[in-house]
Order: structure tokens, then sequence, then C-alpha cells
């Protein structure tokens, strides 16, 4: 199998798709009760920050809880530029025993990013800009809410798209490159086995 150096960029250049897109692409807010979240811990708004200090490991991996969790689309996003371009993301986070902290879009979020595209799937997106999107969910280590969210000023977060990084801010929304999202307590500090999950309501994109 071929490897992948996800501190890499994988080439930009199909990204002025979304460019040319974005810029009349409002923030789209999921706002549907029917997502199928299987939340580890019920957190308020009030004790987010404060929880997760020593959030102990789960019994499932990312990509099982996503799975189970009903996050088909962000699933089959994996599995898409992992037959495409061989990339190991889906054993990485089925079996992979590295921790991550990922920014997980709804199916819903994702349905708003290919109206606003004009396409019926992830496979209508060329499989490199696709790779870039998903890394740019990613960002190395287990990163509960309380590190996530800051008391005061925004927080820089690097992700595994190499020089790619957005800002959360104090009221759980997330400044990316190209567009906004917000963090959706209390379905945040979902522990697994090899990382944290922490839902958010739209797909973050990382060009202008």
């Amino acid at each position: 199998m071929k490897t992948v150096n996800f501190k890499r960029i994988v080439s930009l250049r199909n990204l002025a798709l979304v460019a040319a897109l974005i810029v009349s692409m409002a923030f789209v807010s999921c706002e549907k009760e029917n997502d199928d979240y299987i939340p580890q811990s019920e957190l308020s708004d009030d004790t987010m920050l404060k929880a997760g200090k020593s959030l102990p490991p789960g019994d499932a991996s990312i990509a099982a809880i996503a799975i189970d969790a009903g996050f088909s689309e962000l699933v089959g996003a994996l599995f898409y530029v992992d037959e495409e371009l061989e990339t190991g993301l889906v054993d990485m986070f089925l079996n992979g025993t590295d921790q991550y902290t990922v920014f997980a879009p709804t199916n819903d979020a994702f349905m708003a990013l290919y109206d606003a595209l004009g396409v019926e799937s992830i496979s209508d997106l060329p499989a490199d800009l696709v790779l870039n999107v998903l890394l740019y969910h990613v960002t190395d280590g287990r990163r509960a809410a309380n590190s996530v969210v800051p008391k005061k000023n925004p927080k820089t977060i690097e992700t595994l798209l190499e020089g790619a990084t957005f800002n959360v801010d104090k009221d759980l929304k997330i400044w990316a490159v190209g567009n906004t999202a917000n963090l959706v307590p209390p379905y945040v500090n979902i522990s697994a086995s090899n990382g944290i999950i922490h839902v958010i309501d739209a797909v973050i994109l990382p060009i202008e």
C-alpha cells in the first residue's frame, strides 16, 4: 500500500472548485434533530470547558464510532480517498493507535456542501481535494473541549493539512479559512480508543 505523509499538502489546485463557489456560500447551520449522535457524555455548555482534562480513552476507535453513530457521509469520504489514493485513512482511524482529534461534520453538513457545490455526492469531487478537506478536520493528539475552546481570546488549531489552521472562539464558533462552523454541544468530548471526536455543523474549508 502506498503511504501518505499526512503532514504534506496534497495539491491544492483542485480546491479552486471550492474557491469558485465558496464566495456565494453562506454558513449553513445543521438544525435537524434526526442525526444519530452517540455522545459518550452529555455535557452542558457550563461544564463543557471544564471537562476532559484527563478524558480516558474509549473502547471503540474513531472510525467505529463514526460508523455506529451514522456519520455515513464522513465515513464515505474516508473510503473514497482510500480507494482513489490508497491513503490508508480508514485503517488509521479504525485500527491505528496514534491519537487524533477529529472535528466531525454531520451528514446534514455534507449535504449543505453538496448543494452549494452543485454535486450529488462526495465522489463527484476530485479525490485529492477531498483528502485535503478531510485532513483539515483533524489535529494531532487528544484535545478535549477544554483545550480547544478558549476562555477568552480565539485559539488557533493546527491541522494535519500542512500549514492550514483554523480558529475557535469562546462562543464555540470555528473560523476556518473559507467558511465558519460551530461545535455542537453536548456532542463533544466523544472519547475513542485513538482520539477524541467533536461534532460540528458544517464542513470547514481550507481555502478562501
